[in-house]
């Protein structure tokens, strides 16, 4: 029978709980550039020894590890915090040990007796004596000072005192004793650019771009530019650019016969013209994108890319790699299919293949090409039905060169696959929030999001509308449904985006009742848009990413904290920085048709306010201000003016009431 190796019995001090911490620290944990990570942990020992912890962190890479001390908080928890500036991953760990000298310290503060006390001063220089063999220079010399100050003779009450003098405890920690430490399992932080955790997005078909029927080019686009930097979106996602096929073409309204003209799904990549590293000819010349993505950052934009992997019956990967498809028994490429639908326009790839690693090497190649050409930020269609294996290899071999490129998983799926997407490495990912529509589902769904430990790797970027999402609530919502979904998508969430411009102009009709997909959907046909039309919602758009960007408390989620108001239509949230000096309330009327009102009650506490304290709420969207005072105040929303406040808090004396 084999004999169980006996651990060091030396090394009693335990270590566990250490967040943040994803199952295990199996995936790193995420933050962006320039944050601070927190790290706590919970560490005891057997007996009455105290401790001390230090946390040790690096930037993978870097050799030397850098050390900060952890706070003791109570009840056995530890924390301490570190700043990531760089892109990349950095690495922590905690370690900890039962400290000799600050428990002689602690124990010589309350021996009264002078004989105690006599023999507490010779443990205390024994070990005053010890410490000073591992310092060297001027504080070796001043730590032999003080134990021959402890062993000289004289009161020894007036010796103690010279031995609880901080000066020497200061010193003293300088040089602790680590041969007992314990060590925590090495963690990971995966740190990302800014804009993966704060961002608002703007969806555009470049086919659209144009006035009139004419098919819309790169320059198009580029003209449109200061139309959605002045909305205050930084990033436009294009839908895919490539050839799209003409086999089994889909025609207007998804009909399954393409009349003379239409354009096809841009989603049917491929054709005579190229593949997914090619460009529709129509849209214009490899110079036109890069000139497009060029213009586009001096205007502060990032230009986002969809990367969808699936092909045209017409994509060159048909004909040059047939394997990389599954055949139907009669021979022929199987279509792909989500029962009752049909898509007889796109193949799907085989990723049980034989031949999958030259598959995946293609695949990666794609990102790789794209990246080439500029683009930084890439939305990927469907990602959860392609092998999570190759997603976690994919993007880790392209983080090593590109750290700064973000991805956004597309992932309409149920909740687990969707959170391993994220831990696998995408830095976004869609969410629910456009099947939430009450007021229970926003409090619950959001909570989750910002206070679950799912908060340390998912990103959530909500989006209230997409080119194949028009919820109900659009539907027959009007203007103030518009309105509140925005409200609800930019201050919920510090990542959001639009479908436009059929958002704005306020595109509510679907193909037929009970259906989400848009009459005359822009996926299947050529969109003239009326940008300038006169009840359009981009004014609107541009004040509330304005008020985005100038509200810190806006650009995070983890101080996101829901209050109590009492109506059911009405929902009240709140978001603040840390410290308190930026502090956001929003009210939103979640009935379209009729006005809402209702009493607050704020949990002060989370907003840095007094009970009965009198502030100042100054709302961003109209530049009304109002004067409230304590926990419950009267809230009214119309919905035929505006249906919501986003209300800044100033504390302090408000002016009087004019």
């Amino acid at each position: 029978m084999a004999t169980r190796s006996m651990p060091d019995g030396r090394k009693r001090v335990v270590i566990e709980n250490v967040k943040p911490c994803v199952d295990g620290g199996r995936f790193p944990a995420k933050r962006c550039a320039g944050d601070s990570v927190l790290v706590e942990a919970d560490i005891f020992i057997d007996g009455h020894e105290l401790m001390r912890a230090i946390l040790l962190y690096r930037r993978r890479g870097t050799v030397r590890w850098s050390e900060v001390e952890l706070a003791f908080v109570g009840n056995d928890h530890w924390q301490a915090s570190f700043d990531v500036p760089q892109l990349g991953v950095y690495e922590y760990a905690v370690t900890a040990w039962p400290d000799a000298f600050t428990t002689w310290r602690h124990d010589l503060a309350r021996w009264t007796d002078p004989d105690d006390v006599l023999v507490s001063l010779q443990v205390g220089a024994a070990l005053l004596g010890e410490t000073a063999r591992r310092s060297r220079g001027a504080d070796a010399r001043a730590l032999r000072t003080w134990k021959e100050r402890l062993e000289s003779a004289g009161d020894p009450m007036s010796r103690r005192a010279d031995a609880l003098d901080e000066a020497l405890s200061t010193l003293a920690a300088r040089y602790p004793d680590r041969r007992r430490a314990a060590t925590s399992e090495t963690y990971t932080i995966a740190v990302d650019p800014p804009r993966a955790g704060f961002s608002a997005w703007y969806e555009m078909f470049p086919r659209s771009a144009a006035s009139g029927q004419a098919h819309g080019t790169f320059r198009d686009v580029e003209a449109l530019l200061p139309y959605v930097a002045g909305m205050g979106f930084d990033v436009l996602y294009l839908p895919p650019i490539h050839p799209i096929g003409t086999t089994k073409r889909k025609g207007r309204n998804n009909a399954l016969a393409a009349a003379p003209g239409d354009p096809g799904s841009p989603w049917a990549i491929g054709s005579a013209e190229g593949g997914h590293k090619s460009i529709h000819p129509a849209l214009g010349t490899p110079e036109d994108f890069r000139h497009l993505v060029s213009a586009a950052r001096e205007q502060g934009v990032e230009v986002a890319l969809d990367i969808a992997f699936q092909c045209s019956p017409d994509h060159p990967y048909v004909t040059e790699h047939p394997a990389w498809f599954r055949h139907r028994p009669d021979g022929s490429i199987q279509y792909a299919e989500n029962p009752p639908k049909k898509y007889q326009d796109i193949y799907p790839f085989d990723f049980d293949t034989d031949d999958w690693k030259a598959l995946w090497h293609e695949l990666k190649s794609i990102f790789d090409h794209w990246i080439g050409e500029g683009v930084k930020m890439f939305r990927v269609d469907n990602p959860h039905t392609k092998p999570y294996p190759m997603w976690e290899w994919m993007i880790g071999e392209i983080r090593q060169r590109h750290p700064d490129v973000i991805f956004l998983a597309e992932a309409f799926t149920r909740p687990h696959p969707m959170h391993w997407l994220a831990k696998l490495g995408f830095n976004q990912s869609y969410t629910y929030f456009t099947w939430r529509n009450t007021k229970q589902e926003l409090t619950e769904y959001f909570t989750e999001l910002a206070l679950s430990d799912s908060r340390e790797y998912f990103r959530p970027n909500v989006w209230p509308n997409t080119p194949d999402i028009l919820h109900e609530y659009l539907q027959g919502g009007g203007r103030p449904a518009f309105i509140a979904r925005l409200v609800l998508a930019a201050t919920l969430s510090a990542d959001y985006g639009i479908y436009g411009p059929a958002f704005e102009l306020m595109e509510h009709v679907p193909r037929e009742p009970r259906s989400e997909e848009y009459r005359d959907s822009e996926k299947y046909e050529i969109r003239n848009w009326n940008r300038e039309r006169p009840d359009s919602l981009r004014p609107l758009i541009a004040r509330v990413n304005a008020i985005r960007r100038t509200n810190p408390a806006l650009h995070h989620n983890w101080r996101l904290r829901f209050h109590a108001i009492g109506n059911p239509q009405l929902i009240c949230y709140s978001k603040t920085t840390d410290d308190l000096s930026n502090v956001i309330v929003v009210a939103v009327n979640l009935d379209p048709r009729y006005t809402q009102s209702g009493w607050t009650s704020l949990s002060l506490a989370e907003l840095g306010l007094n009970d009965g304290e009198a502030y100042e709420v100054h709302d961003l969207l109209t530049d009304a201000r109002y004067r409230w005072q304590g926990a419950h105040n009267y809230v009214e929303l119309r919905p035929a003016e505006i249906p919501a406040h986003i209300l800044r808090v100033r504390t302090g004396t408000p002016p009087p009431r004019t």
